[in-house]
């Protein structure tokens, strides 16, 4: 995969890591700038606490058909401990790991994780896509910041996430009666494709298809001998 110059270093105090955070904001582009998006790359991380290990997994599939191209795992230590609102400072250096061990570029990039929708407008996505210069979609879990209005049952319905009266992101419905997604766009993409793109990667299961195959290799226990592996 193409090396970026890197963007600043890992070894930061806190207010100045959340200072850095609001910097690199300002760079975040939420503007559509795709080209022909033939591979999609999926990450999601997991840590062994036991052990102090951070995993990363990335699985690059080929879209629209969703087939398995690519899937690398990397390890390394824990560099931070957990700080509310600092994840990427502890995950990304060993996601960005896993990404210089792709043979081929991809189009864009569905994290585990926020994109905007985050206190400082920087979560992993965003980060990860001002690093690797490449449009991300944050598909997180549960939320971090803002609300939203309830949302429809039917799949595709969604609601806006609201931070300060701005829209950050959506729920998103991704299967019936299950928990809606977070979606919110990471860097280079809008919300609107954002959605977009996670329904159309959907296959009948709660996690778009790249972020499913990525959380099941991150904590593959195969790769390792012991140990819990938490996402």
């Amino acid at each position: 995969m193409k090396q970026t110059m890197a963007l600043h270093e890992w070894t930061l105090e806190i207010d100045a890591a959340k200072a850095l955070q609001c910097e690199l904001a300002k760079r975040v582009v939420l503007e559509d700038q795709l080209g022909e998006v033939r591979y999609i790359a999926g990450v999601d991380m997991a840590i062994n606490e036991t052990s102090g290990r951070a995993r990363a997994a990335v699985v690059l599939l080929t879209y629209p058909d969703l087939t398995i191209l690519e899937q690398h795992i990397y390890e390394e230590p824990v560099r931070m401990a957990y700080v509310p609102g600092l994840l990427s400072f502890r995950e990304l250096p060993c996601v960005l790991g896993a990404f210089r061990q792709l043979k081929q570029q991809p189009d864009l990039v569905m994290a585990d994780g926020q994109g905007i929708a985050h206190p400082r407008h920087l979560g992993i996505a965003s980060h990860l896509g001002l690093w690797i210069d490449t449009p991300t979609i944050g598909c997180a879990k549960s939320i971090l910041v803002g609300k939203h209005e309830p949302v429809g049952e039917a799949v595709g319905d969604w609601s806006p996430l609201l931070y300060h009266n701005e829209t950050i992101g959506a729920a998103l419905r991704t299967r019936v009666k299950v928990k809606p997604m977070i979606i919110s766009p990471g860097h280079k993409i809008s919300l609107e494709r954002s959605i977009k793109y996670v329904l159309a990667c959907g296959r009948g299961y709660r996690l778009p298809e790249p972020t499913r195959q990525a959380d099941k290799l991150s904590k593959n226990n195969a790769w390792t001998e012991s140990g819990l592996w938490e996402s």
